[in-house]
């Protein structure tokens, strides 16, 4: 059965390649808090989750997503059963881009030179419930030969995120990273509370405590 993280990638794929091909449809589609005002653009909220920069942009988003939301999508399955799990799912993604654009919508509405895009804030969400659920996973990061457990990567990426946000480094949005991240740990204590114990259970097993 093809799963909704498979149909989630294809759409982004489909879309975000339309926009390289087209300035005008991507311009139509990102995120531009100034101009969603007047005229009402609020649908930007969630298009701009669908379009990406680049090819590398968009991979690197598509990858992660894949890796993390397969399993994500298992669990909710899990504890929500086959019909509700679907539901679930696609609330956590579609609230991972809304929520994670908010910061991003209050700091920037009068700055008509602020744009950006992608589906950054809503892979956090997926990753960090994932992380919720698995800490003791083991993560690969970029340059880094060797995995790390799941709930180290937790903590270094949102203080990482928190710190580059607060600085302002770069065209990234590291606001929509660190809140989209905090989404993904509050969606997953919403679905099963038990998950707080279970989560510590396993690290203190982990560090021997």
């Amino acid at each position: 059965m093809i799963t909704l993280t498979a149909i989630i990638i294809t759409i982004t794929a489909v879309v975000s390649i339309l926009g390289f091909r087209s300035e005008e449809q991507l311009g139509k589609l990102l995120f531009a808090p100034y101009y969603m005002e007047e005229p009402r653009q609020w649908y930007r909220f969630i298009t701009h989750g669908f379009v990406h920069a680049d090819w590398s942009h968009l991979i690197f988003n598509m990858m992660s997503l894949y890796f993390a939301g397969e399993i994500a999508e298992d669990v909710i399955l899990q504890v929500k059963g086959p019909e509700l799990g679907r539901v679930w799912f696609i609330t956590l993604y579609i609230l991972g881009i809304l929520v994670s654009s908010i910061p991003s919508y209050i700091r920037n509405r009068n700055n008509p030179d602020y744009r950006s895009l992608g589906a950054s804030g809503a892979v956090s969400s997926v990753i960090f419930f994932f992380i919720m659920f698995f800490p003791l996973a083991k993560i690969n990061i970029m340059f880094i030969p060797i995995g790390i457990p799941a709930w180290i990567f937790g903590i270094l990426y949102l203080v990482y995120e928190y710190y580059m946000d607060k600085r302002q480094y770069g065209r990234i949005a590291h606001d929509a990273h660190f809140f989209g991240a905090l989404f993904g740990i509050v969606f997953a204590i919403v679905i099963y509370p038990k998950v707080i114990i279970e989560f510590i259970f396993q690290v203190k097993g982990a560090l021997g405590a």
